[in-house]
């Protein structure tokens, strides 16, 4: 019955506050939000979308929605979520995804942020916004997310987010940019350990990095890793060195100052064919000590974000395309997409990809209760 299959996700949105009141309230709140639930799942990206989804869809969303007052207008799905607090919006999506999803011991969480280039406002002098996510690997799960504020950048936001989640006996992946000591140590007082990109905002730590292992008698102790694949027609090999050693890590100036460090590391990635060959290379400092082969599955978790995250957001819900920018309305969004792709991807009878699952859950009202019934 459509009831049960959407009762669970909604009732976790029951308590939502309402931002209007007087003679703005004509349709209840929970109704505006299973609608533009469902129609995100369903192929819809704008309010006028999401609209047209209910006009579309009025005889299955009234089998567990009172419609007496019919569908809302494109402008009243707009100013709700124009208004609706963000925050409390993300605690509720929050406390759904931890509801579904039980972080397994070791998983690997990746912190990574992305701009919603559409939301760029030049009339008000607005760059686009930028949201800090943070992904579970094995879930395959946006687990929360945090918005960095106008006059800040991705450090601010990250412990914000760090402390919304319970990350105990989990491995946090984060690129260069949070790569600090206060976020180290926040992790680690949160029961958790960091694998952390290096690069050139920390003084002399990355040169220091790249001097241990530059040294051929460190290398050849560090712990090894070679693996060798084929990624779009072109050969791709993997390096890994780990050196856990703390006689060879204390000749790094700044390595007291790192709560928990166990391990530096060192990847480098050759791809291409031939003369066209490239060759990448990246240094990491980690609080806790494993094989080289564990050390690049870790950091290969870490980048399924871009693939499993941003880049879906983009193709299949053309979140760059986006042109919502008042208010709370682009955050709010990007937590409807967030929802949408959490339902989507761990609905798994169809072996299609995310954009083809909403297409077909727009057609098939079946399979959309199926999509919803993920979350029971």
């Amino acid at each position: 019955m459509p009831g049960k299959q959407t009762s669970n996700i909604l009732e976790y949105f029951g308590e939502l506050s309402d931002p209007r009141s007087g003679n703005n309230v004509q349709h209840p709140l929970l109704n505006i939000i299973a609608i533009a639930i469902c129609g995100a799942i369903c192929g819809a990206d704008t309010w006028t979308d999401i609209e047209s989804f209910g006009q579309a869809k009025r005889d299955f969303l009234g089998t567990f929605l009172d419609l007496s007052k019919g569908i809302p207008s494109h402008d009243t799905f707009g100013r709700v979520f124009r208004w609706l607090d963000p925050e409390e919006f993300g605690q509720c999506f929050q406390a759904w995804t931890q509801a579904i999803c039980h972080l397994t011991q070791g998983e690997v969480v990746a912190i990574d942020g992305k701009c919603l280039r559409g939301s760029k406002d030049g009339t008000h002098d607005r760059g686009g916004m930028y949201l800090v996510s943070a992904w579970a690997s094995q879930n395959r799960l946006v687990l929360a997310q945090a918005k960095v504020d106008e006059k800040s950048n991705e450090i601010t936001a990250i412990p914000t987010l760090l402390k919304l989640l319970d990350l105990h006996d989990c491995i946090i992946t984060i690129d260069a940019m949070g790569c600090q000591t206060e976020i180290a140590q926040l992790i680690i007082d949160q029961g958790a350990d960091y694998v952390l990109a290096v690069k050139g905002n920390q003084g002399t730590l990355l040169h220091d990095i790249e001097l241990t292992f530059a040294s051929s008698q460190v290398q050849t102790s560090a712990d090894y890793y070679r693996q060798y694949d084929q990624s779009h027609g072109r050969a791709v090999v993997r390096e890994c060195w780990v050196i856990t050693d703390p006689a060879i890590l204390a000749y790094i100036n700044d390595y007291k100052v790192w709560p928990g460090i166990q391990s530096i590391i060192k990847v480098m990635v050759r791809s291409g064919e031939g003369d066209q060959m490239t060759v990448e290379t990246r240094y990491f400092i980690a609080s806790l000590r494993r094989d080289a082969q564990t050390m690049l599955h870790f950091i290969r978790a870490h980048w399924l974000i871009e693939n499993q995250l941003h880049w879906v957001l983009d193709i299949a819900f053309r979140e760059d395309d986006s042109r919502i920018r008042r208010d709370h309305a682009p955050h709010n969004m990007a937590l409807l997409r967030h929802m949408a792709l959490n339902l989507l991807k761990h609905e798994t009878s169809l072996k299609i990809g995310v954009k083809a699952k909403r297409l077909r859950a727009g057609w098939d009202n079946q399979y959309l209760l199926n999509v919803l019934a993920t979350s029971i």
